[in-house]
């Protein structure tokens, strides 16, 4: 942590979909983090670190590309071991991020293993080392945001799968809205101390609507109204596996806790839809191919099968199901 003032998430113009799922991942980490996909240049990291303004220890902490295994979850502390002869941990990138955000940008980029081991810390809340003469355990609780371009490559369906929230930003922005946007970033760069003061009001009546929101969200019971609703849509999208209705009906609940609800409403489990379903939805509803029309025949012909095929000859070929398993904005590449 620095004292360098960030962009406060109440000043970023547009991009409301994203801020909203931003917010309901802080009022309930359990969510599993936020997958955000676009181009270079969406303000992704200052969206990121605006919401470590909103939670209790405001810890934001960047996974580097470049990061090997013990940087990532701690090791042995080579000073105590060489000088004291004794094992001593070394606390890796998941315990300093313990309470806040764990940012990792261009996450399609890292190794799988590293991002399987990060995602499973992440839904545990817990990490675990067991190598080099110690055994270690501490709490790793933090919302985890990663962001990528799917032009650049893609991340292996298994893992994509273990990102709750997944949004994807345009980045044809209008004209009057870029200019909002680079006005208010040269009005941070100038003087962010002041920038921040100006905005500290509005970004304060966020923090305390999340504050609000996770403390009521204990109170909005996750019924079975809502649930038996979700797992029928779940089912209608054709999504593999049980995770898109677990991390829907979390979802759900905590948008009811922003709105400052009793309970789980239509209009909450539609606001998170394309949230949970974005990159778990396939596409199941292709039409199958049409059968090719066979040439008229002669009831001779018709009634005596191919030589050397029998009954065989005549079943029709099986028809697969095709499609894409989601769409990918076409975004450049990086140069």
């Amino acid at each position: 942590m620095t004292d360098t003032p960030h962009f406060p998430l109440a000043a970023v113009v547009g991009a409301d979909a994203l801020k909203l799922a931003l917010c309901l991942a802080a009022i309930d980490p359990k969510i599993g983090g936020v997958l955000i996909e676009g181009p270079r240049g969406m303000a992704k990291s200052t969206l990121a670190r605006g919401l470590a303004d909103l939670l209790a220890s405001g810890q934001f902490v960047t996974l580097p590309l470049g990061a090997t295994e013990e940087r990532l979850v701690g090791t042995l502390d080579l000073g105590a071991a060489l000088g004291e002869g004794r094992a001593q941990f070394s606390p890796g990138v998941l315990a300093k991020a313990d309470g806040g955000v764990l940012y990792v940008d261009e996450v399609n980029l890292l190794p799988d293993h590293l991002v399987d081991l990060l995602l499973d810390v992440a839904a545990s809340g817990t990490n675990l080392i067991e190598r080099d003469g110690i055994s270690h355990r501490h709490p790793a609780r933090f919302v985890l945001i990663g962001t990528m371009n799917p032009e650049e490559g893609e991340l292996r369906p298994q893992l994509l799968d273990r990102f709750g929230l997944n949004v994807a930003l345009d980045g044809h922005t209008a004209p009057a809205e870029r200019g909002q946007i680079i006005r208010r970033r040269l009005d941070f760069d100038s003087d962010p101390a002041a920038f921040c003061a100006e905005w500290e009001p509005a970004q304060q009546r966020l923090r305390e609507r999340c504050e609000q929101a996770r403390a009521g969200l204990a109170q909005i019971p996750l019924d079975d109204t809502a649930l038996g609703q979700i797992t029928e849509r779940c089912f209608a999208a054709g999504v593999d596996g049980l995770r898109a209705d677990l991390v829907w009906l979390r979802a759900a609940r905590a948008h009811a806790a922003w709105r400052g609800a009793q309970a789980i409403a239509a209009e909450d489990i539609d606001a998170v839809a394309e949230f949970a379903l974005r990159h778990r939805r396939r596409d199941h509803t292709a039409p199958a191919p049409a059968p090719t029309q066979a040439p008229s025949s002669t009831p001779n012909e018709t009634s005596q099968p191919s030589e050397g095929q029998g009954q065989w000859g005549d079943l029709p070929p099986r028809a697969l199901p095709t499609g894409a398993r989601r769409d990918v904005p076409s975004w450049p590449k990086k140069p």
